[in-house]
């Protein structure tokens, strides 16, 4: 049986023009190269699998070539790989630099690969930096690290630093590519791109998930072999997904959510790929910006044909609540629920439907049908029957409009026409149009409804009981006690700092401050209304008034506690002489 070699060895690349994604370091290295222009110590950094090494090695091999091309020659006597992981001590770069004193047998330079430099201990960097800093002629020192934060300052100050980038899906789908056609396999487009796309930007890693997926469905490549060897959500389950939302099909996307999750996977993948759809049809929406997608042909195809069913608007509101789901998962304690939750609300984004023509409706349509209310549907009105209005409005002051008149009750509208004709008490004044959130509005509301309280068809049918200021204060303390059982204790408490003093039908009362008088204004239509009710006079009114010398009656000193104390129960200073307390 032959021995099989995993790609990530059999591809591993020979030369500069073998690497992928790293053309600015390769070129870099080969001029420094022909130019004799390379520095005695290098550091390779960057993501796992980006060909840190590969270069490494390639650098060594052709400083020693002199530009020529001897494939056969064999200079493995001049390169040393070390590797810190487990050489980190102050022994081990003692033994190093001692080695570094003794010319090459073979080429002209040694070459010193390191890998996983930052692995090295404190002591071990101070006792490598003066060989770095000035190491012999014929020596050349090539670090290389994925942690290059780990590494002390002066190390990283004497050596040419080189970043190597992570492999872009492109690139990564192209050499995949290629290493299935040297293998005779046949693979689907999209199928090499999800693998490049779990790769993340690590080659050896995509040639090590290329040579599983191989072993799982052999010479012929597909993309659900793939997806289902993997484990991973492909494009048609965040296609399916958003077709769901668009149409508002609640049920249908949690069944597939459900679904995904007995497949055995997570629901925090779930939203941050859904989230990620949305990104790349918002991206698709735009012709300048299809570039930004990182998808085979066929799936951009998909992508623009989804994105012209969905608009710009409900893309972003999708993504926003996508990915506040992301940022609450974590922390959730019911996760599947969140993620249901956040589903219903992609699912109930809409700018279509009845939730839009409901906007002409004070209340929805739906209500009125179950009520068996025929719906009018009001139209702009011509220019004869503006003409005819104005000519109507010269001689009814008010006439009521009804969007929504009920069939069975047509008689009751006409009587309603015909009383407008009477003489009625006008209450209307100027309005200036607020903001429905304002302190304004909410202020011109309770006054409507204070007005409302004296407007009456015939003011001679109201009771004008006559009234005592005793039934007037108990009246008062019954209105305080209800109150304070609805839990509107502040106002309460107001109300019981001065007691009520009659004048005729209008109450005075006397408070400290601008604050409480507000207060009690907001609340006097409850209050008026009350006591209106309970004492059966309809004249009563109410008249504020603030007075700064009473607050200072409020604010107690000790001894003034003790004296309002000692007012209502002069017991209390027969207790402080009995006992000899201090007050």
């Amino acid at each position: 049986m032959e021995h099989f070699v995993v790609s990530a060895r059999k591809y591993r690349p020979q030369t500069f023009k073998d690497v992928v994604g790293q053309q600015a370091i390769t070129n870099t290295l080969k001029n420094a190269i022909e130019n004799n222009h390379l520095a005695q110590a290098l550091l390779f950094t960057g993501p796992r699998g980006v060909g840190k090494t590969s270069c490494a090695r390639i650098l060594a091999k052709m400083i020693n070539s002199d530009g020529q091309d001897q494939g056969d020659e064999d200079f493995a006597f001049n390169i040393f790989e070390l590797d810190a992981a487990s050489n980190n001590s102050v022994d081990d770069i003692r033994n190093l630099t001692d080695q570094v004193r003794i010319p090459p047998q073979v080429g002209k330079y040694k070459v010193y690969i390191i890998d996983e430099v930052h692995m090295l201990s404190q002591a071990a960097f101070n006792a490598f930096l003066k060989t770095l800093e000035e190491p012999p002629k014929h020596c050349i020192f090539i670090l290389a690290t994925t942690e290059k934060h780990k590494i002390i300052p002066t190390i990283l100050s004497r050596c040419q630093i080189f970043d190597f980038k992570r492999i872009t899906v492109k690139d990564a789908k192209e050499y995949l590519k290629y290493i299935a056609e040297e293998q005779g396999i046949e693979a689907e487009d999209d199928a090499l791109h999800i693998i490049a796309q779990k790769a993340d930007g690590a080659m050896r890693d995509a040639l090590s998930i290329f040579d599983r997926v191989v072993s799982f469905s052999g010479k012929h490549l597909t993309r659900q072999a793939v997806t289902e060897n993997l484990n991973v959500l492909d494009y048609e389950t965040y296609f399916k997904s958003t077709d769901f939302i668009l149409e508002n099909n609640i049920p249908d996307v949690l069944v597939q959510f459900n679904t995904i999750l007995a497949q055995g996977f997570d629901g925090h993948h779930y939203i941050a790929g859904l989230a990620s759809h949305f990104r790349d049809l918002l991206v698709c929406k735009n012709p300048k910006t299809v570039d930004l997608l990182e998808v085979g042909e066929e799936t951009t195809e998909k992508y623009k044909i989804q994105s012209q069913k969905s608009s710009q608007a409900f893309l972003l509101k999708a993504i926003e609540l996508a990915n506040e789901c992301d940022l609450k998962y974590k922390s959730s304690k019911n996760q599947r629920l969140l993620v249901e939750l956040c589903l219903m609300q992609l699912s109930s984004i809409t700018f279509d439907g009845e939730k839009k023509n409901s906007q002409r409706y004070i209340i929805p349509p739906s209500y009125f049908k179950a009520k068996g209310i025929t719906p009018i549907p009001v139209s702009k009105p011509s220019t004869k029957q503006k003409e005819d209005s104005k000519e109507e409005s010269k001689q009814v002051t008010t006439e009521p409009k009804t969007a929504y008149v009920n069939t069975q009750n047509l008689t009751k509208v006409k009587q309603q026409k015909q009383q407008a004709s009477k003489p009625k008490i006008d209450i209307s004044a100027p309005k200036k149009s607020t903001s429905g959130l304002s302190l304004k509005s909410i202020k011109a509301k309770k006054e409507h409804e204070i007005r409302q309280m004296d407007v009456v068809v015939n003011e001679e049918e109201l009771p004008k009981e006559p009234f005592t200021e005793e039934q007037l204060r108990q009246t008062w303390k019954d209105f305080v006690t209800i109150i304070e059982k609805k839990g509107q204790f502040n106002l309460a408490s107001i109300l019981s700092i001065d007691e009520p003093k009659l004048d005729g039908t209008t109450i005075h009362l006397e408070f400290p401050n601008n604050t409480n008088k507000v207060e009690v204004e907001r609340q006097q239509y409850d209050l008026l209304n009350y006591l209106r009710k309970t004492l059966q006079n309809y004249d009563i009114s109410l008249s504020i008034t603030v007075n700064e010398v009473i607050e200072k009656k409020y604010a107690y000193t000790t001894q003034e506690k003790y004296e309002k104390l000692k007012e209502k129960n002069p017991n209390i200073d027969v207790l402080r002489k009995t006992f000899g307390l201090d007050i």
